[in-house]
């Protein structure tokens, strides 16, 4: 007896849906129609935000629409990933991912997952990082800084870009196979960092290198460096594996989309950032920072968070710094 309006109802509800279906094709397929906001990590002037803005100027050609970086700095990095869980899945907001988003579920109450909630859509790059201090700082080399530590334990002052960061995190590590206590104290970017350390703030700072300029023109050091191999430009800096400790930290980052972004959408956006990472001009703006391009397409990125967060696991065990449970 009520079986024709129950069958009206529910055909009345399909082609609702796919009328729904059918506009969110035609949306992707259109894409981009207006201006796309890129969030990133960390504060205008430093390597990250200056290659980002690159990357973007390179993509925003591609795709015919402006890509407009947002810089949003602070919480170890994560910002840029937390706000794709409040904004709409239609690809005009992406983020910038850090590692430090890999760990959020270690160290922080979040209420979203850094794998499942997050549409990856490439890697581009990673970082160049080293330990530096003040050209007129007693430590010559690594082994001063260990022995001075060694001797006054807690009071020999580092920054880094972060709470939780790679540079915060990978500093401890190393201290901790030297058997050494070190004073962390976090920044929200580079520039302030370095400003903290050439006004005699810190003793070292630890660090992508945004610090190369000032190395270069003798007023800072660089004590060690934390790639596979050592920097072309620094050939005197020992990487931390020549020093014992069996530490490579690159700190792959990318560029994710909310979670449900459709996958037309994810593709246009992944081929126009991969066609920006292999132009000239972005090549030049890494290489300004020891940079190179670390491809890797979304199947693969999204692999890599995965195992990632598994390995940064054993890290924030290692050191301690978990989340209270």
């Amino acid at each position: 007896m009520h079986r024709r309006p129950l069958l009206g109802a529910l055909m009345i509800a399909a082609l609702g849906t796919a009328a729904m279906s059918a506009q969110a094709q035609q949306a992707a397929r259109a894409f981009p129609e207006k201006p796309i906001r890129l969030v990133i990590a960390f504060p205008a002037g430093g390597p990250t935000d200056i290659t980002m803005r690159q990357l973007a100027e390179n993509a925003s050609k591609v795709l015919g629409q402006p890509v407009i970086i947002d810089n949003k700095p602070g919480a170890g990095g994560t910002l840029p990933a937390q706000q794709l869980q409040t904004v709409q899945p239609d690809g005009y907001t992406l983020a910038q991912i850090p590692l430090g988003v890999f760990r959020l579920g270690y160290t922080t109450k979040i209420n979203w997952d850094p794998i499942k909630d997050i549409s990856y859509v490439l890697n581009v790059t990673g970082y160049a990082f080293g330990i530096v201090v003040p050209a007129d700082s007693p430590f010559k080399n690594w082994a001063d800084f260990v022995a001075y530590a060694k001797a006054n334990p807690g009071k020999l002052t580092y920054g880094s870009t972060g709470t939780l960061t790679s540079p915060h995190l990978t500093t401890e590590l190393v201290a901790q196979r030297a058997g050494i206590q070190l004073q962390h104290v976090p920044y929200k970017g580079s520039a302030d960092l370095t400003l903290a350390l050439m006004s005699g703030q810190l003793m070292a700072g630890a660090d992508s290198t945004g610090w190369a300029p000032y190395v270069e023109s003798g007023k800072m050091r660089v004590l060690n460096t934390w790639g596979d191999k050592r920097l072309q430009r620094f050939p005197d800096a020992p990487t931390l594996k020549e020093l014992g400790y069996d530490i490579v930290q690159n700190s792959p980052f990318g560029i994710g989309a909310p979670r449900g972004t459709p996958p037309e959408v994810v593709k246009k956006l992944h081929d126009a950032f991969k066609q920006a990472m292999e132009e000239p001009s972005y090549l030049a703006s890494l290489g300004k920072y020891d940079m190179v391009p670390i491809y890797m397409g979304s199947a693969d990125y999204t692999r890599f968070a995965r195992e990632t967060v598994e390995r940064e696991k054993a890290v924030i065990d290692k050191l301690g710094l978990g989340k209270p449970q």
